[in-house]
């Protein structure tokens, strides 16, 4: 299958943020395959957004299994001959949470800390190896970053997460600067506190919400921006 309809992988997509990214993508006339570690799960989610006539196509994807990677990354070439769109999505949160139980740095479990970089470090960072040279020189990666990964308002507790988040920004910097040569853009988003699985129902903003911002950087013109740190579209600190 190869025409000029944009193709778009979302990882961690069977609910909250990854699955109304893949819902916004795809209300855009974007062709999107949605991934969750379970085949069953990614099947469930596309079949709901299939119900309201969006272009959804689902497969299994564990980010921390390089097979799991590469099979995805030949699905990809063999179905569609390219990728337009990355996002990278799929996340954990294991630390001790709040900060008053047992959360402290001179607690932390360095399982914790290795957990949190396998996924959400070292995952994103396989995927991109895997798939960007899918893009053929053009095309958007989405890094889905956190606040609490910003140097610049860094404070205790969350170790595993923000040093995870933290990294992943320098993912993105590296990624973007090794890339500066050609049209894909690469960048970190925040998407806030959200009112997901992870946010919890307290969070102050709704996935509609945390999920336009991730959508626009995926869907930068060709002038847009590379190697930045954004929330609803506008630049923030790392």
């Amino acid at each position: 299958m190869t025409d000029s309809i944009r193709v778009a992988v979302v990882t961690g997509a069977w609910r909250g943020l990854g699955l109304e990214t893949c819902r916004q993508l795809a209300g855009q006339g974007i062709r999107v395959i949605l991934t969750a570690r379970s085949a069953d799960r990614a099947e469930a989610s596309a079949q709901a957004l299939q119900a309201q006539g969006l272009d959804v196509y689902p497969h299994a994807l564990d980010v921390t299994d390089a097979v799991s990677v590469h099979i995805l990354a030949r699905y990809l070439e063999e179905t569609f001959g390219r990728l337009d769109i990355l996002v990278n999505n799929a996340g954990i949160f294991v630390d001790t949470y709040p900060p008053d139980a047992g959360s402290s740095v001179f607690d932390i479990d360095f399982d914790t800390i290795r957990q949190s970089m396998e996924t959400n470090t070292f995952g994103a960072l396989r995927v991109a190896c895997a798939l960007i040279p899918l893009m053929k020189g053009r095309g958007a990666v989405v890094n889905v970053s956190s606040g609490m990964g910003q140097l610049s308002d860094m404070n205790g507790c969350c170790t595993g997460y923000r040093l995870s988040k933290t990294a992943l920004n320098a993912v993105t910097r590296i990624l973007a600067d090794e890339l500066r040569h050609t049209a894909v853009k690469v960048n970190s988003v925040c998407p806030g506190w959200v009112r997901t699985h992870m946010g919890g129902e307290g969070a102050e903003r709704s996935v509609e919400e945390g999920a336009s911002g991730i959508v626009w950087a995926a869907c930068l013109s060709g002038d847009g921006p590379s190697g930045g740190f954004f929330r609803d579209g506008k630049a923030i600190p790392w």
